[in-house]
């Protein structure tokens, strides 16, 4: 079973740039990824990372603007956002699972962290 805690969410006016991490509760070997949810919409996959780094996956809506990372050391993961629109304000889930970036689904989920931007 693995834990999985975020931080960093909030509130940030748009063109801001924020860091959302999570921290398991143990060294995984699990593929990692970011899902959101805004309201009124489906969950959706925004990021994933294999458990090396050397594979990710990006959605459409995050390419260029989203940068996902991780640090085993650390049993960390990272989503960085540039450039935050209005139409990222959504809850982001931290998540762990066995398959691989591009076919990821979350076995593990956290709690979720508010983001909200401002126009």
């Amino acid at each position: 079973q693995v834990q999985l805690v975020e931080s960093g969410g909030g509130l940030v006016q748009a063109g801001e740039s924020l860091n959302l991490s999570c921290t398991a509760s143990a060294r995984t070997f699990l593929t990692m990824g970011w899902f959101r949810q805004a309201p009124g919409k489906e969950r959706e996959l925004v990021a994933a990372i294999n458990w090396s780094g050397a594979s990710t996956y990006y959605a459409d809506s995050a390419k260029g603007r989203f940068t996902i990372s991780r640090d085993n050391a650390k049993n960390r993961v990272t989503l960085q956002i540039n450039s935050l629109k209005p139409e990222d304000t959504a809850v982001y889930y931290c998540t762990a699972g066995l398959r691989p970036p591009a076919v990821f689904k979350g076995d593990y989920w956290g709690q979720g962290t508010q983001v909200t931007v401002s126009s």
